[in-house]
């Protein structure tokens, strides 16, 4: 092979080895951008998520309790915690209040009607007590009912959080890979399109030394 001949192999060697480095390095540039920006997102993703938890915690946790009051007074954790609940409303201050007032109320209008020492107004006290007992145990159960809907309602929160943090990071994760594999993927073009030029200049000046044009 002629000087010239070698010089035209060379350079196209050497120009085809600089523009697949080129194409290489923008592909690998390009996929640390994108797997960087990805991380970044993951890492925001989670702690929107972490802030998210903090915030519902306490509802979620109230709410538990709040099923566990429940189940007391219905009895379902049992007779002797369903006794001690109930125990717990009777004997609250609460309860002492309003069953003063009431027991007030009746006296002073047996007394103002002139029955106070009938039958009647200690019926209607002997019935005061666990009607009033009885009202407080539904007032108890249905605020409770408020506190575990909320607890409800705020773990709902947290799983559609849960399950949205997810699905992002699944995106991203898939971003990641795909990012990684473009780059290999253009890596190998690049080499590939580098060899393939190499072989075709060599080719052609095959073809010009037959036709002796060096």
């Amino acid at each position: 092979m002629s000087g010239i001949a070698t010089a035209v192999v060379a350079g196209s060697v050497i120009t085809g080895v600089m523009a697949s480095k080129a194409q290489s390095d923008a592909a690998e540039h390009a996929a640390d951008a994108q797997i960087t920006s990805s991380r970044s997102s993951i890492e925001e993703q989670r702690r929107q998520f972490d802030a998210i938890q903090k915030l519902l915690a306490p509802y979620v946790s109230a709410g538990v309790q709040a099923i566990g009051g429940q189940q007391e007074l219905l009895g379902l954790a049992g007779p002797e915690a369903q006794r001690q609940a109930i125990a717990g409303i009777e004997s609250s201050p609460q309860f002492a209040s309003m069953m003063q007032q009431g027991e007030n109320a009746i006296l002073q209008n047996a007394s103002a009607t002139g029955g106070l020492r009938g039958g009647n107004v200690q019926a209607t006290l002997a019935q005061f007590r666990p009607q009033l007992l009885n009202q407080l145990i539904e007032s108890q159960f249905s605020k409770l009912g408020t506190i575990s809907g909320l607890g409800q309602a705020s773990a709902a929160g947290q799983a559609a959080a849960a399950q949205q943090t997810g699905a992002n990071i699944g995106n991203a994760l898939t971003q990641q890979g795909q990012a990684a594999a473009g780059a290999a993927l253009a890596q190998g073009q690049a080499q590939a399109q580098m060899w393939g030029n190499i072989g075709g200049t060599i080719g052609n000046v095959a073809t010009l030394k037959a036709m002796k044009v060096f």
